[in-house]
């Protein structure tokens, strides 16, 4: 049984699952999420045939009941959380008169609602990690587009900006508990969300989704002391508000 355990939400292709194999090969057991059970199954099919231990959760995180479910099945497996990654996420944009309820619910589900739900869920098992060793780490997915408001993206950026504030408020609350929490807040990583402007901006000019891992594998190599609350990845000459 791995010493140290962590929970990843949208992880059958990029950004979740490069995060996944850092994590997998720093040692930790994996609990995996994602909506579709055959994709997830044949994106950690490497990492099971490399000798890691991972457990697949297929679930839709906008339903409170499978989202609970994921937590339950990782304690039962591994019995801890050291590492929680949000990085579910659904992107819809559309002009203003456009919006339609069924995406926007749909945005605030995916992108805002389950990362407060996961952290609640999670926190009982980050606590005891934080008490342990004080290097217990929730990482949530925002995004560049949470920095600067964008027109087309004004639901997904406003998702993505209650984020960043709620990672803040999390860092704040239970920081001195050995939990930290830091967002991400990539620009236009190489991933299939990324495909709708990929006609504009070259998949090879975008970041990769290797990069973000690496990422994360800074934070696991800092001090207890030492706390960043938000990581902001961007293409060589953007500003902080393009995506």
């Amino acid at each position: 049984m791995a010493e140290r355990a962590a929970l990843i939400t949208g992880a059958s292709g990029g950004i979740g699952l490069a995060i996944a194999e850092v994590l997998a090969g720093e040692g930790y057991g994996l609990t995996l999420s994602a909506r579709r059970p055959e994709k997830l199954e044949d994106a950690v099919a490497h990492l099971r045939e490399a000798g890691h231990e991972v457990e697949t959760v297929a679930a839709n995180v906008s339903d409170e009941a499978e989202l609970k479910s994921i937590f339950t099945a990782h304690e039962a497996r591994f019995g801890r959380l050291d590492v929680l990654v949000n990085n579910a996420g659904v992107g819809i944009g559309a002009p203003l008169a456009e919006i339609e309820t069924k995406f926007l619910d749909m945005q605030l589900a995916v992108n805002l609602r389950s990362i407060i739900l996961g952290t609640r869920e999670g926190m009982p098992m980050l606590r005891k990690a934080g008490e342990e060793h004080r290097k217990a780490l929730i990482l949530n997915m925002a995004s560049i587009a949470g920095k600067s408001g964008q027109p087309w993206l004004s639901i997904y950026g406003a998702t993505k900006a209650a984020v960043l504030n709620f990672s803040v408020a999390t860092e704040r609350e239970v920081g001195k508990e050995g939990i930290a929490c830091t967002a991400f807040a990539p620009a236009f990583v190489d991933t299939a969300m990324t495909d709708f402007v990929k006609g504009a901006v070259p998949a090879e000019e975008m970041i990769r989704p290797s990069d973000i891992g690496e990422g994360v594998r800074y934070l696991l190599k800092l001090s207890p002391n030492c706390h960043i609350p938000e990581i902001v990845f961007t293409r060589g000459g953007e500003s902080d508000g393009a995506p």
